[in-house]
């Protein structure tokens, strides 16, 4: 019986890593992944998989203190101030231009 327990210690700690690993390469926490694959192994992992790339969404920025946010954000975390919706959008791949000109 004991040993059957470590296997599916062993089993869920390799989704955990999985979904971790896959959802800090869409850009999100790998620590919340990590635990929710390990807590629910197959659908967590599957869940992972599916869930949005957060490093393909659209960007705007905070007019007040120039940070970039991703575009459905509505207050700034660096200074608090509440966004309007922007008339332009800074797209994915120029997000890092954007913060290093900064």
């Amino acid at each position: 019986m004991a040993g059957s327990s470590y296997g599916l210690i062993v089993i869920c700690t390799w989704f955990g890593l999985a979904g971790g690993y896959v959802g800090k390469r869409k850009g999100s926490s790998f620590t919340m992944w990590f635990l929710i694959s390990f807590c629910v192994p197959f659908i967590g992992l599957l869940t992972a998989l599916v869930y949005r790339n957060e490093g393909k969404e659209l960007r705007r920025q905070c007019p007040d203190c120039g940070r970039v946010l991703l575009l459905e954000d509505t207050v700034c975390m660096k200074c608090g101030s509440e966004l309007e919706f922007p008339d332009v959008a800074i797209a994915p791949g120029s997000r890092r231009s954007a913060a290093s000109s900064q």
